[in-house]
């Protein structure tokens, strides 16, 4: 069955979280765990796809995720997600993350991440999803490398 519904921008599935980071996010050295990152990442990538596709979706895939820089207890931590490509009934969010050390002001982009996630009707079954357009020439180019990420993952 064809997808019959309107192209949605980019933009329009941008999501923004951010929490402050406790000590009981953080391992004994003060760093939060990598794993608790990796949960906000898939929240935040999870509601940019249902802010998307209007539905309910689940997790399929996580490309790899390097942690570049420590996040430290005290930090504010903001985590950005879009829809990057689209398929049938699949969706690849890109999620950055970065952390604010909110007394003085230094942000340091720590982390970002591609995921994968594919939207569910009532029943638990997979739904077709309205596709992405680009507005710009630069999220034309973020689409087309989008899409041959997807190419690679669909070959493995």
């Amino acid at each position: 069955m064809a997808n019959l519904a309107a192209p949605k921008s980019i933009r329009a599935s941008r999501v923004t979280l951010a929490q402050f980071m406790q000590p009981e996010h953080a391992n004994t050295l003060g760093n939060i765990h990598g794993g608790w990152i990796m949960k906000l990442v898939d929240e935040c990538g999870a509601l940019a796809c249902m802010r998307h596709a209007r539905t309910r979706v689940v997790t399929v895939a996580m490309d790899s995720m390097t942690f570049h820089q420590p996040i430290r207890v005290g930090n504010l931590v903001t985590l950005t997600a879009e829809v990057t490509y689209t398929g049938r009934t699949s969706m690849e969010t890109e999620v950055l993350v970065e952390a604010e050390n909110p007394l003085t002001g230094v942000k340091t982009s720590t982390n970002h991440a591609y995921l994968v996630y594919v939207a569910l009707d009532e029943d638990g079954r997979p739904i077709a999803i309205p596709p992405i357009t680009a507005e710009t020439p630069e999220e034309q180019q973020r689409l087309d490398v989008a899409k041959k990420r997807q190419s690679m993952r669909l070959k493995k």
